[in-house]
Parts: structure tokens; sequence; C-alpha cells
């Protein structure tokens, strides 16, 4: 069916003088609640045993964590690498509430993969703990499953533990960092 010019002309004035609906940025949750509570600057301590055997190389550096609105937060952290090579990387977090699971990323200048991360808040919500899969790191050209696990301890201190699942499905502690708050009391 054809339409007149004049139809057109009425259609076309109607569309250009609508307002677009406003869009609803969507309620923070109680788990976008506790993400907040990692934003502000902190330094951490860490560790991480090279070879089986040897005592585990030391390491320190600074992490500052801003909010992005109320539902995501990002981390920036700076500091030398296990054998002195100076890093930087980039942690986001966030809760999708369609898949009632946190989820995030993290990337670093050290390396060249993503690691996309999916993960949940412990019954008594100090524990969130992520899942990833990537590079092995015993096994060139393999993929490994990885669990990351952020517990706050206080509002001011925290700690950030590293996990490798091993051929048997145990899982095998690779890293432990500890985090003050700057500032604070306990540093």
């Amino acid at each position: 069916m054809a339409t007149t010019q004049d139809e057109q002309r009425s259609t076309q004035s109607t569309a250009s003088t609508q307002t677009p609906e406003k869009h609803e940025t969507p309620k923070p949750q109680e788990e976008h609640r506790w993400l907040q509570k990692l934003v502000g600057d902190w330094t951490y301590e860490g560790e991480a045993p090279m070879k089986p055997g040897q005592e585990p190389e030391k390491f320190s550096g600074t992490e500052s964590v801003r909010k992005i609105g109320e539902l995501w937060v990002v981390g920036e952290g700076r500091g030398p690498m296990p054998g002195g090579e100076e890093a930087t990387s980039v942690l986001s977090l966030g809760y999708d509430p369609q898949k009632q699971a946190f989820v995030g990323t993290w990337f670093g200048s050290m390396m060249p993969n993503l690691w996309v991360y999916e993960g949940e808040l412990d019954t008594g919500r100090r524990k969130l703990t992520l899942s990833t899969e990537g590079p092995s790191m015993q096994k060139e050209g393999e993929l490994a499953k990885y669990r990351e696990v952020i517990e706050l301890l206080d509002d001011d201190r925290r700690t950030f533990t590293s996990f490798v699942q091993d051929e048997v499905g145990s899982w095998q502690q690779m890293m432990t960092m500890t985090y003050r708050r700057k500032g604070s009391r306990t540093n």
C-alpha cells in the first residue's frame, strides 16, 4: 500500500517530536554494595612459590580501586613482579543480577591473556570466590582452571589468594597477597 507524501511528513514530524524514554540505571543490590568496600587506595605485600622446595618470592606494590557508578569497581595495581620487572594490572568487578553471579576481568602488562571471572560470595559474606580459565603455568599450550579468593578481614585489610587446579582436580595455592588500606591504623 502506497502512502502519500503528507502521511510520510506527518509520520516523520511525529517521530522527531517524540522524546526518547529516559534510561533508568538499575539500583545497586547488596552484592554491588559489597564491592564498594574495595574502593580506596591500598598497599599490598605478597608471596608466590616459584619452584618446589624453594623459599617463595616476595613482592609488594599499590592498588587504587575506584567505583564506576554504583555497580562496578575498577582496580589498578602497580609494583615489581618477582624478579624485579615493573608490572601494572587492571581488575574490573561487578555483579550480574541475571546470572546471579559476580563478573569481572583482569589483565596485566606481564601477559597477553584477558582473564574473565565469574563468582560468588560465601554465606558469611566475607569471601568472594572468582573462577576463571587461562593459560597453564605448568604446561605450555594448555589451559588450566584457576580460582581467586578475595577475603575481607575488616574495613582496612583484605587478602587475595590465587589457586590452580592440578591434574587430579585438587586446588593448589599459587600466590597470596595481603592488602592494607593506605592511611589506616593497620598500616
